[in-house]
């Protein structure tokens, strides 16, 4: 993506906050490829909706500060951290480090000056030159801290501002970050950090501060069902702050042509467990002992009971009713409440889902490619809606020719066949196969079992052997009752991964989040087996192979051939059969 501004950003200016400019910038350097996407969204997308046409909402991107990598050079160099970054030491000591540093001098000055005019919470958020690029984008690899901001003395809020700018530089250096750039085979020395200082989307509600609704719409749809097609596009939606999304968490999504098409659940009680009952907010309460190390220091996690006494939630969910055993759109009569958008996507309590239609094409022009926008909704006291665009990065959507026929899934010799593929192409250089043992698997123990896949594939990687991974649940959500947590430094070597079904363990696949973008952009086929249809693997045939490795939890099996995996991106078939299949 290209930004049309031929002009740099316009300088931040003191005194002049709610008068001035939206995006301005503290100091020189490149800007990063976050910072591109939120100005190419301000200079281009925002002029082509009109206001006249959906007067329920006002369409905007938040205020922001833009720190360029000049600023992170000066700190790098003022404080002598670049052999401690670049070196092998622990998240910890990297992080100490950075904490202990001192920001330039030269800089001090506007930056208090910007606290001193924001009262608000804030969210500083990375923007590095690779982040968002189209061959390799690094979402969801560095970190992104939110403060409340709400100190009534200026010393404290500049306090926890620069914290959190020391917090998101030291993660350049985290051990996701470098095991990423092994990865991808890039130059982790090239790479500079900028920061976007930015004011959160939302609402405060007694110690809770969130937006009404966060959502991630992408252009193209890798999981379409129903009549959807993958270039229908597709939107998931969350109560709260969008980490609920980016993180792999329950969120509900859809495609945005058939906004009223039934969820693909069994029945009514598996949608209500495969719903979100929690939700992110920014504290703004009695503040938590001090962790300016953690990412989550000034986030709460409460139940749906707070959004609905915060009301907040007569557009978002419906009520199951006892007596039919059916759900109800919106609030109307007592019963468990259900997040599933339904008064806003199927009763179109608002014009939501037609607004999505007019800005994901809109976007796609914009960007000269398919995108992943990010996107907030509030409202203001008046009862207008302000939907907010947080952030545009491309996609990479699957080209060429690999056809899969539903025919080949059911095949002899096809150890493993899925009807939800991710990916496009044909792997034959897989000769290793780590899965966990269903016998074994235990939903309580999905982070021992995350360990226990990272020394594999630590000992794999560093071996080059690329490999299969087989598990159950999401593989990277950040709840370990949805599959195992793994984060990319654990499974760096895998190539092809594989969900599973197990029981009553049954989620959708989370395509808002940054661990699913990231493996697209890395190649990665990611398979999904309900264990219906004609999804389904040879467990037999899997535990018949040399065993190279076993632990409490996973099984290693070497084979003498490898493995022919092909995927068709746009059918969403993959199969995966032994030997040398031509």
């Amino acid at each position: 993506m290209d930004v049309k501004r031929n002009e740099p950003l316009p300088v931040f200016s003191r005194g002049t906050w709610d008068s001035g400019e939206v995006v301005s910038r503290i100091g020189g350097g490149e800007i990063g490829g976050k910072a591109k996407g939120l100005v190419l969204m301000a200079d281009v997308l925002l002029a082509k909706v009109s206001p006249e046409e959906f007067p329920e909402f006002r369409i905007t991107i938040p205020r922001m500060v833009v720190l360029p990598t000049g600023m992170f050079d000066s700190f790098m160099d003022f404080n002598g951290l670049w052999d401690l970054a670049l070196s092998d030491a622990s998240d910890a000591r990297v992080a100490q480090a950075f904490q202990k540093a001192t920001l330039p001098p030269e800089y001090l000055g506007d930056l208090r000056d910007f606290i001193s005019q924001v009262e608000a919470p804030l969210a500083v958020r990375s923007s590095s030159l690779l982040e968002d690029a189209l061959d390799h984008p690094f979402a969801g690899v560095y970190s992104t801290k939110m403060i409340p901001n709400n100190q009534p003395d200026v010393d404290t809020r500049f306090h926890y501002l620069v914290e959190a700018i020391r917090f998101v530089y030291a993660s350049t250096y985290f051990k996701t970050a470098k095991n990423y750039f092994e990865g991808s085979g890039l130059d982790h020395t090239g790479e500079k950090m900028a920061l976007i200082v930015q004011e959160v989307v939302g609402n405060r509600h007694e110690d809770r501060f969130y937006p009404r609704l966060s959502g991630v719409a992408r252009t193209f749809n890798y999981y379409p069902s129903g009549g959807a097609k993958p270039t229908d596009g597709v939107v998931n939606l969350a109560l709260g702050l969008g980490r609920q999304i980016v993180d792999g968490e329950l969120s509900w999504g859809y495609s945005p042509p058939f906004p009223a098409a039934p969820p693909p659940f069994n029945d009514v009680g598996d949608r209500m467990r495969n719903t979100q009952t929690t939700f992110w907010a920014v504290n703004m309460g009695t503040p938590p002992p001090p962790d300016p190390m953690g990412e989550t220091e000034f986030l709460l996690n409460p139940d749906l009971t707070r959004g609905e006494g915060d009301g907040v939630l007569d557009h978002l969910v419906s009520t199951y009713d006892y007596q039919s055993d059916r759900l109800r759109l919106g609030m109307g009569s007592k019963g468990p409440r259900v997040l599933d958008f339904g008064p806003l996507l199927v009763g179109e309590t608002l014009p939501f889902n037609d607004l999505m239609r007019k800005i994901l094409p809109l976007a796609e022009r914009t960007a000269g490619c398919p995108v992943e926008l990010e996107f907030a909704v509030d409202c203001d006291e008046s009862g207008q809606h302000r939907l907010c665009l947080l952030q545009m990065r491309a996609m990479v959507i699957p080209e060429g020719e690999s056809r899969v026929s539903p025919l080949e899934l059911k095949a002899p010799g096809v150890i493993l066949a899925s009807e939800h593929g991710l990916g496009h192409g044909m792997k034959n250089d897989i000769c290793d196969i780590v899965f966990i043992k269903p016998e074994d698997f235990q939903l309580s123990k999905t982070r021992s079992i995350a360990l226990e896949v990272e020394k594999i594939n630590a000992t794999l990687q560093a071996a080059k052997r690329p490999y299969l991974l087989i598990g159950f649940g999401r593989w990277g959500s950040a709840d370990p009752w949805l599959g195992v947590p793994v984060d990319w430094g654990q499974i760096s070597g895998a190539r092809v991964i594989v969900e599973s079904s197990f029981r009553e363990l049954n989620p959708d696949p989370s395509q808002g989040s940054h661990f699913f973008h990231n493996l697209i952009s890395f190649g990665i086929f990611y398979l999904t087996v309900r264990g219906r249809g004609s999804s389904r693997i040879d467990w037999d045939w899997l535990n018949e192979q040399a065993t190279v490795q076993e632990t409490g939890f996973l099984k290693h099996v070497g084979l003498t051939r490898p493995l022919m995996v092909r995927m068709d991106g746009l059918a969403g078939l993959g199969v995966i059969t032994a030997g040398n299949e031509s």
